[in-house]
């Protein structure tokens, strides 16, 4: 059987509504998950839901494309964290990556990671706050996505993340590979997008993810069982 704690349980569809959050919310409770990943806009509603549970909030921020400003991406991350986000999983600015502009890509990543950690002070909270940071490995090469993961961890990520699933491609163990072996012990890989089945998610974990993102969650959790 695959761990609960393997699953950030993961609803980022546009009209997801209220009863569909407090229905994945119940369910990171009932099996145990690492986390109910979501977008901004419930992130408050998420925590209540979740509260003593031990099932970490996480909100995506620059979500799905990256492509919007820096100081936008950090405000946004510190709202989040004001709002009860215990993780960050925001996306690369993979045009700037493109074009070689390291430097832009670090130090959005870096705003990101100031933003929650001085979020965080304010509030006096115990734990940081954990900063996953997405690559889109479906838009890239692999020298590319090498790069994207140096990066990432230079400006101050946990996780690098294959994926949003909303573009053209998703998770692939290739990719799980390559990113677990840039980052070493320098941060951890989340693997994400198409994960919808038990054989593709122990794939996944085979291949050195420490985490999973999929909507599919329970589903994965019960054909494990029975496996």
């Amino acid at each position: 059987m695959i761990s609960p704690k393997f699953f950030d349980h993961t609803i980022l569809t546009q009209d997801a509504q209220k009863a569909d959050i407090q229905r994945i919310c119940n369910e990171a409770v009932q099996y145990g998950f690492a986390s109910v990943c979501v977008n901004s806009y419930y992130t408050a509603r998420v925590k209540e839901a979740l509260k003593d549970s031990g099932v970490k909030v996480c909100t995506v921020v620059g979500f799905p494309l990256g492509m919007c400003m820096t100081s936008v991406k950090a405000f946004e991350a510190a709202e989040a964290v004001k709002a009860g986000a215990d993780e960050i999983d925001m996306v690369m600015n993979d045009g700037a990556l493109k074009d070689g502009d390291n430097e832009s890509v670090i130090n959005d990543i870096r705003a990101v990671r100031e933003a929650c950690d001085q979020a965080a002070e304010k509030m006096q909270r115990k734990t940081p706050v954990v900063l996953k940071v997405i690559i889109e490995t479906c838009l890239l090469d692999d020298a590319q996505k090498a790069l994207a993961c140096q990066l990432a961890c230079e400006g101050g990520a946990d996780f690098v993340k294959t994926s949003t699933g909303f573009s053209k491609g998703g998770a692939q163990a290739d990719d799980v590979i390559l990113m677990k072996a840039m980052v070493g012990d320098h941060a951890k890989v989340k693997a994400s997008g198409g994960i919808r089945d038990a054989k593709t998610a122990q794939e996944m974990i085979e291949a050195g993810a420490d985490r999973l993102g999929t909507s599919a969650t329970v589903a994965i959790i019960k054909e494990s069982e029975q496996s």
